[in-house]
């Protein structure tokens, strides 16, 4: 890569995971959009037809009217090619497929276990890390030998855990994770100055928040807007629509497989004293299995809904459908932002313009309380000079053994992973929340989850 005129040409991004159908074409929009970056796209995939569908619909995309920038997208055959003289790699795969997916999610239920996501801790996102961590075992070794000096940007959940094994692999790396659950919340507050204050147009870049938690179960301990402390309106607005819930713009949960109206939100700031930064349905998770999760009849009473994997199923052939119009020009390209924050993270490392975001990275005492090389996610100043996190100061003493349990937890789904280490496997299954079942029961459903994602599991475990 080169500077010129206040611009970084010749680019490498390698994009591993570059089949994606969805997240991707936001980012390659993201780019088209950015006068100071261009350069080479290397897509990466295991399902090497759907990253030759992405080449076409990347340079569909790089080549619009629309698009002040120029990007050249290519399919790598391999690891090696894609991450070869990279300046970044992004990540972001499906680790395994919705079959595997539909085990974590729904062969708990049997057991009266209800999980709105599935993909981050519970029982659900235990077997999800099972298979993702030797993926990016692989993938760490991979970064370590072919672009050490590259940034890696990680959009795969657990986010945690993938994070975590980057750096328990490759200890150098430059590593970090992004999630947009935090702006979520962010945008709430700007809605709650709306109908509180009659604030128009409150861009959520302009709420200023203190982060501090873990990926998905992250917290704000403050928030302010031009100097205002936010909370004591949060407050009031949280005790008005406890009950009711809120939503804003043409979000309805009752329709939705994403969408809440923040009753979980609400419920969580009344009982703990600070804002709790996602969505429902991850907050949810988190806690002990029957606060939120008891029943369906209890979720929609919550007003939040269970994600399917009927749905993701259903919604993937939607993509791919959207995908074959996209490629053959029956869909029209629109070059418009998606919201997302990784190119400008990039812009940041490139020094051109200092950002401050969220982001998932090793604590190293960012959260006093928490371990030093556990991944949190906290506030970090993205400039030249790398990734800088904020102190965010201790979790509040109230929060913390909700958050401690799932830290430790994490490092010891880390561990059983590489160890392929079914005792350690299994006494950690057992000590998430939402698993309420006696020792036989909890037995009895890990063996058969680690059944049926064994095609993505060392031979070590036995499955």
């Amino acid at each position: 890569m080169y500077y010129e005129d206040n611009r970084v040409k010749d680019l490498k991004v390698a994009y591993i995971g570059g089949g994606s159908r969805g997240w991707a074409w936001g980012f390659m929009m993201d780019l088209a959009a950015d006068a100071q970056m261009e350069g080479t796209v290397a897509l990466y995939d295991i399902d090497h037809e759907a990253a030759e569908h992405n080449e076409i619909i990347g340079n569909k995309i790089s080549a619009h009217p629309d698009a002040v920038s120029h990007w050249k997208y290519t399919v790598a055959d391999t690891l090696q090619q894609a991450l070869t003289g990279a300046d970044f790699v992004v990540i972001s795969i499906l680790p395994g497929t919705f079959d595997e997916m539909e085990s974590d999610v729904h062969a708990p239920e049997a057991y009266g276990i209800y999980q709105s996501v599935g993909d981050t801790v519970g029982a659900g996102g235990f077997m999800r890390a099972m298979r993702t961590i030797p993926m990016y075992v692989t993938i760490a070794e991979a970064i370590r030998d072919y672009s050490p000096n590259a940034w890696v940007i990680n959009y795969t959940n657990p986010m945690t855990l993938c994070v975590r094994t980057l750096y328990h692999v490759f200890p150098k790396i430059k590593a970090f994770g992004c999630c947009h659950e935090v702006f979520g919340t962010q945008t709430l507050l700007t809605h709650i100055l709306d109908e509180e204050l009659g604030l128009k147009d409150v861009a959520r870049q302009d709420i200023k928040v203190n982060v501090k938690g873990i990926n998905h179960f992250t917290w704000f301990d403050k928030a302010t807007y031009k100097g205002m402390d936010l909370f004591p309106i949060y407050r009031k607005f949280a005790e008005e629509h406890y009950e009711s819930g809120y939503e804003y713009g043409d979000t309805n949960w009752m329709n939705s497989s994403f969408a809440c109206a923040n009753r979980v939100k609400f419920d969580l700031f009344l009982r703990y004293g600070c804002i709790a930064a996602a969505g429902d349905r991850h907050l949810a998770e988190f806690m002990p299995g029957k606060t939120y999760l008891e029943s369906p009849e209890a979720v929609r009473e919550w007003k939040f809904g269970l994600t399917t994997v009927a749905w993701r199923k259903n919604e993937l052939q939607e993509r791919l459908a959207r995908s074959r119009r996209l490629r053959t020009g029956e869909e029209p390209i629109e070059i418009k932002p998606d919201g997302e924050e990784g190119h400008l993270l990039m812009k940041a490392l490139l020094g051109l313009g200092d950002l401050v975001s969220n982001v998932n990275i090793p604590n190293h005492g960012a959260i006093a309380n928490l371990p030093w090389d556990a991944v949190v996610e906290v506030n970090a100043l993205f400039s030249r000079q790398g990734v800088q996190s904020v102190n965010a100061g201790p979790l509040p003493a109230n929060i913390l053994p909700l958050v401690a349990r799932h830290v430790y937890n994490q490092e010891n789904t880390l561990i059983a992973a590489l160890t392929c280490d079914r005792t350690l496997g299994l006494t950690t299954f057992m000590n998430d929340p939402q698993v309420t079942l006696n020792w036989n029961q909890g037995k009895e459903l890990f063996d058969t989850m680690l059944h049926n994602t064994r095609a993505y599991l060392p031979k070590e475990w036995n499955a």
